[in-house]
Parts: structure tokens; C-alpha cells; sequence
């Protein structure tokens, strides 16, 4: 070989080495949503939002790998692990709905990847094992919003309460912890009923419920789905106050629920009242800054507090990013590990649901500055002074 044609190899290959090195160096996360399925109006703006996120970090490019679960279990579990054996990623935002991200622990433990979930069951990261340790949660833990709804329904005199919800984890994790709420509240619950998230008709549920003459139900559903059983309830003629969870705070429930949700209470995250939050609500400026990035993006209106849980989990990333870097590089176990150790230590970070401030026994972060008390009223949300 001559010396023209070496040197111009040896060139190839420096750049290569060059190049391959920056390509090592790029941080990847996975993300697995449910765009598609009964939780696609939860997934679809938090799939939104990842197009907001950050492609830069503590002077790394950010990747973004976005899969779609179809808010089915054994579909997240197939994405976590392709992302995590194929993909190689440092960290995983997903998925949507609480019964995929339950799924997808065990992998995330196997595999040493720190997961943000975007559902809302205190499962997913209560207790914090050795499981558990690898998993973070954006959305408000159940017992939290739980307890809102109980102190509400006691200062305006409801005594009995019918239950009706999903038959999932999502359901039965929101059933057990109201059920603490309520005692500590002096509420009976006379009646719990299960739905699934597919179903077309409840009217054997609703009946029941009824027959038991609650003063109130609540409805532990997320999306349209939970928009069912409060349209039966209405065309059965109950008349006592019902109340949704925090899994309904988007506008395409309002849309398919329509004149039925009138009146209804639930416990929200302070994004999806924030021109409506007083100056010193500690939350208002950061969702305010969120819902403008959203709303600029996809129109005014359109922003959704499910979509601001996949924003939270971005700014997660962003606060613990250049604190692992001082660690180790990405693509590494050891990053990974640092990555985790860094997302636990998260104080005082502003986001959209609340102040997050991350602890060895705490995953979720939030306290009472993440929750409001919202009536929806002629199809808006209205906030509860």
C-alpha cells in the first residue's frame, strides 16, 4: 500500500474512531406510550410532548426512541425489552396506563434501566425493593389525590359512597387506597362494582350501585372509558354527586362525557387550571411554561395534564443527566446506575403536577402543592377555591 493511500486510510479511520466515539456518547431513552388502544387520548399528548423534550443535555444529544404499546401489557413488556436489548437505552419514559407499568418493573430491574412511568398507581413504585428502586413515577400517587376527593366529599355532607372501577390495577389500587381515605373521613362505602376499560354497557354495575343509595360514587377510570359509567348513571336518573379521578383531566373526556359531566368533582394536577392558579401557587409558573410550549405547537386548548407528566418526566432527565455524566458515560451500566442514584436525589423541582423532591423511600416526590380540586362546569374545568 503507498503512503498517499495509508495516510488517507488512516484518516477513515480516525474519523471513524471520531465519530463512533460521539455515537457512543449520545444518550438514548426509550419511551413506550399508549398512542393507541383505550388510553389513547393519555398516550397521544404525552407522545406530543416527547417532540418538545430536550435533544440536548449536558453537552450529549438526546435520542428519543418512541414506541407505541397499544395499551397492552404484553406489548409495553415486548417494547421494554427491545428497548433495553436492542436499543441499549440509559433510561425509559412509559408507559401510560398503571397495569403496563407494573409489567415492565421486572425488566427494568433485570436489565439495571431507570423507568419514569406516566401512570398513576402508588404500585408501581411503593414499596421502593430492590425492584423498585429502579422505577420512578410523575403522576400523583393515588392516596394522595384519595384524599382529597374524602375530604371533599366530607365538608359538603356526603356520608355513603358507591364505588365503580376499572377491573385492572388501575381500579383496585385507586378501590384500596380510597378505602383508607374514606375511614379516615367517616365515609361508608355501600357498594363496588368493576367495569373493564373495553366495555360497551355497565348497566347491570350502575343498577347496583343505585340500589344502594350512595350519596355520592366515584368513578376510578382514566380516559373515555370512565366516561360510561357517569352517561349511564345520568340516563338512570341518579341524582347524588359523582366524582372522577385524576385520570379523566383531558378534554377528550369532556368531549365524549359531554352535558353528563356537569357538575362532576375530581382531584387534578395545577396544569390543568393554570390561568386560574393565584400568583403564589408554586406550580404556576412551570405549568404555565409548559402548557405555552404545548399550545404553541398544537393549538390553544390543547393542552392536557398527561401530556405535562411525560414533561415532567423530561425535566426528571434533564435535572439528572449532567449529575450522572460526572460519573460515567452513557451506554454503560455504570451510567445508568449513576442515572438512578441522580433521579433519587431530585429536589425542589418545579413541574407541571407539583414539587418533586425524590428520596431512598419516596419515587413519586409530590405532596399536597401537587393537587387541586376541579368541578367541571358547562364543559370547562373549573377550580374549587
Amino acid at each position: 500500500m503507498n503512503k498517499k493511500l495509508l495516510g488517507a486510510v488512516s484518516a477513515v479511520a480516525l474519523l471513524a474512531g471520531i465519530y463512533g466515539g460521539v455515537a457512543q456518547a449520545q444518550v438514548k431513552i426509550g419511551v413506550t406510550l399508549s398512542t393507541t388502544g383505550p388510553a389513547a387520548s393519555l398516550g397521544i399528548p404525552e407522545k406530543n410532548t416527547i417532540a418538545l423534550l430536550p435533544r440536548e443535555i449536558g453537552g450529549k444529544s438526546v435520542q428519543y426512541i418512541v414506541l407505541d404499546d397499544a395499551t397492552d401489557t404484553t406489548t409495553a413488556v415486548k417494547n421494554m425489552r427491545k428497548l433495553t436489548s436492542e436499543d441499549h437505552v440509559d433510561a425509559v419514559i412509559g408507559s401510560t396506563v398503571t397495569p403496563n407499568a407494573l409489567a415492565m418493573i421486572d425488566v427494568a430491574a433485570e436489565t439495571h434501566t431507570p423507568v419514569i412511568s406516566l401512570a398513576a398507581g402508588a404500585a408501581i413504585v411503593e414499596p421502593v425493593d430492590a425492584k423498585r428502586r429502579w422505577v420512578f413515577k410523575a403522576p400523583q400517587n393515588d392516596i394522595l389525590m384519595a384524599t382529597a376527593i374524602a375530604q371533599h366529599m366530607e365538608d359538603h355532607g356526603v356520608k355513603t359512597v358507591g364505588f365503580i372501577g376499572f377491573s385492572d390495577a388501575y381500579g383496585q389500587g385507586w378501590y384500596r387506597e380510597f378505602t383508607k381515605a374514606a375511614e379516615l373521613h367517616k365515609l361508608k362505602i355501600v357498594a363496588n362494582e368493576q367495569y373493564s376499560r373495553n366495555d360497551t354497557s355497565v348497566i347491570g354495575q350502575v343498577l347496583k350501585l343505585m340500589s344502594a343509595h350512595p350519596d355520592a360514587i366515584l368513578i376510578a377510570g382514566s380516559g373515555t372509558p370512565a366516561a360510561l359509567p357517569q352517561r349511564t348513571l345520568k340516563e338512570r336518573g341518579y341524582k347524588g354527586v359523582i366524582y372522577q379521578t385524576h385520570g379523566v383531566a383531558n378534554n377528550d373526556f369532556l368531549r365524549v362525557c359531554g352535558a353528563d359531566c356537569n357538575g362532576t368533582f375530581l382531584p387534578a394536577s395545577p396544569l390543568l387550571v393554570a390561568d386560574q392558579l393565584p400568583a403564589s401557587n408554586p406550580v404556576k409558573k412551570s405549568a404555565e411554561v409548559y402548557k405555552k410550549a404545548y399550545e404553541k405547537m398544537y393549538g390553544a386548548g390543547s393542552v392536557s395534564t398527561f401530556g405535562g407528566h411525560a414533561w415532567d418526566a423530561g425535566h426528571m432527565l434533564r435535572e439528572a443527566i449532567p449529575v450522572a455524566l460526572k460519573k460515567a458515560q452513557p451506554g454503560t451500566e455504570a451510567f445508568r446506575a449513576a442515572l438512578r442514584d441522580a433521579l433519587e436525589n431530585i429536589k425542589n423541582m418545579d413541574g407541571t403536577a407539583g414539587v418533586f423532591n425524590m428520596s431512598a423511600t419516596d419515587h413519586n416526590g409530590l405532596d399536597q402543592r401537587g393537587r387541586v380540586m376541579v368541578e367541571i362546569v358547562n364543559g370547562k374545568w373549573k377550580l374549587v377555591n
